[in-house]
């Protein structure tokens, strides 16, 4: 028997995956294909430190050398199991600084039956601002990639990558070049530091933080604030909390508290050299803020190998289209109410900026991937669904509004227990126009029995009887879809927006 074509996987492309050896630990990562945001079919890492000891011996230890090459045979059966049709092997510094680094990169190669391409530092840094620019929308400010050898930061504006430059500061280097002394590791990482003229001039812009140890730490702090969303991609900090969290990490000496749980013990050793290097590096440069990314070299690497047309895609619409395509009764329907509602907004007063735009169309776009649920509980699957998915290019405030809309769009204008963490996430406006377009997706999802053709036929205008402030035009054809119910969405509607709206034939 042939087995089937899985139907929750996009047709037409095949899975590729990238084995990544870096100093602390190697991972293989299996993505869905060469598409515009992909999404991961399968991930696993091995915590090998192939960087320890290297600075006082200039050798990767033989223990870890032997620990990665038997994950690497694992890594090739998973890649062939997972049906990937390509490998792309990376090796960062510690391959690429240790005196028997060639002789594992020509193991590896064997047992992968792959070249291992080891990067230069300026590849490093070149590929970790690729990773911003695949994952952040129109990112502007320094990317600091911090692995288990080396910190490379880079210069990035829009799609623009300045000149990268690599230090030795690594977690594990660090840590061992201050033979576990923090205030010795803050003074080695000042002195490397102040050669990073690059990072002043970053002064009110975003840090975008990358790597397990700086994640690690943004993990953290979500723990001890109670943050109510645990996904890393986009989550940001302010500078002057950063800086305060970071002492709190440099001087915590309670790693039993139950915040740190999160954290892996592989990992916990390394935190307040991760958080020394950060706190020296933004005191430089003095960000507006620090947003984390879980995009790095892995994903900057393969945006590097996307034709020109699918890079200038919107990861975040893309991934949504995509959604739509795979749960959606109708992508079609999807793509009108996107349309129709950027028609609709200016009559109540809304002038959108570029990123309420981009995400008020994702939100119409998902806004019937939980229609298999049941009914009451579609709402809260379709919230969990979005704010918990691996969308790129979004804020957390963002992620918010698309999550609330079509929470609102399915369970009305209000707010309740499931909503109420996300709502506190949003910011007052887009919390008003998450609303606002939950109401509009109630009354035209009943008009249009959530399929196309219907929508787009259907408008909104300035009243012209002085009774009304709004008028909802219905052709003709339509007249038969009227009904209580419909009415009851539309009144919402104008309840919510405070305005006297009717429908109207025309």
């Amino acid at each position: 028997m042939v087995e089937s074509e899985a139907q929750g996987r996009l047709p037409g492309i095949a899975p590729v995956s990238v084995v990544d050896i870096g100093s602390n630990s190697i991972r293989l990562v299996i993505y869905e294909g060469m598409i515009r945001a992909p999404a991961i079919l399968f991930n696993e890492k091995v915590m090998c430190g192939l960087g320890r000891g290297l600075a006082k011996t200039g050798r990767m230890d033989d223990a870890s050398v032997e620990r990665a090459l038997a994950a690497l045979h694992r890594f090739k059966a998973l890649s062939h199991q997972a049906r990937a049709n390509r490998m792309y092997a990376l090796a960062t510094a510690a391959a690429r600084e240790a005196e028997n680094g060639p002789d594992f990169i020509a193991r590896a190669e064997e047992i992968l039956e792959h070249k291992v391409r080891v990067l230069t530092g300026d590849e490093e840094a070149y590929f970790s601002a690729l990773g911003i620019i695949s994952g952040f929308h129109d990112p502007d400010g320094i990317v600091g990639d911090l692995g288990g050898g080396s910190l490379e930061v880079v210069d990035v504006a829009g799609d623009t990558i300045g000149t990268g430059l690599t230090l030795p500061l690594g977690g594990i280097r660090l840590s061992e070049a201050s033979t576990g002394s923090v205030a010795q590791a803050r003074t080695i990482a000042r002195k490397h530091l102040k050669t990073a003229g690059l990072l002043k001039r970053g002064q009110g812009r975003t840090f975008y933080a990358v790597g397990g140890t700086w994640r690690s730490i943004a993990k953290l702090h979500m723990e001890v604030k109670n943050y109510p969303l645990h996904m890393m991609q986009g989550y940001e900090v302010s500078f002057e909390e950063a800086m305060d969290f970071l002492t709190y990490v440099v001087t915590s000496k309670d790693t039993k508290d139950p915040a740190y749980a999160t954290i892996s013990k592989n990992r916990r050793n390394l935190l307040p050299f991760g958080a020394v290097a950060m706190q020296e590096a933004i005191a430089l440069m003095r960000p507006a803020r620090v947003s984390f990314s879980s995009q790095g070299v892995r994903e900057g690497y393969l945006y590097s190998l996307l034709p020109e047309q699918e890079k200038q895609r919107d990861p975040l619409l893309a991934a949504a289209e995509e959604l739509a395509i795979l749960r959606a009764r109708s992508p079609e329907h999807a793509r009108e109410l996107a349309d129709w509602t950027g028609q609709t907004m200016p009559l109540f007063g809304i002038e959108e900026t570029e990123q309420e735009a981009r995400y008020r169309q994702a939100a119409c776009l998902l806004a019937d991937i939980s229609w298999r649920a049941h009914p009451d509980y579609r709402g809260l699957q379709a919230l969990n669904i979005i704010a918990h998915g691996t969308f790129t290019g979004i804020t957390h405030s963002g992620r918010a509004y698309i999550a609330l809309a079509n929470y609102y769009r399915f369970e009305g204008l209000y707010d309740d227990g499931a909503s109420g963490p996300l709502a506190a996430i949003a910011t007052p406006r887009m919390l008003m126009l998450a609303k606002l377009l939950g109401g509009l997706l109630r009354v035209v999802y009943l008009f249009s029995a959530s399929m196309p053709g219907v929508v787009r036929n259907l408008s909104i205008r300035k009243a012209v009887a002085p009774e009304l402030d709004l008028e909802f035009v219905v052709p003709a054809t339509y007249a038969d879809f009227a009904g209580e119910r419909l009415e009851g969405r539309l009144q919402q509607l104008a309840k919510l927006t405070g305005l006297k709206i009717a429908f109207v034939a025309g």
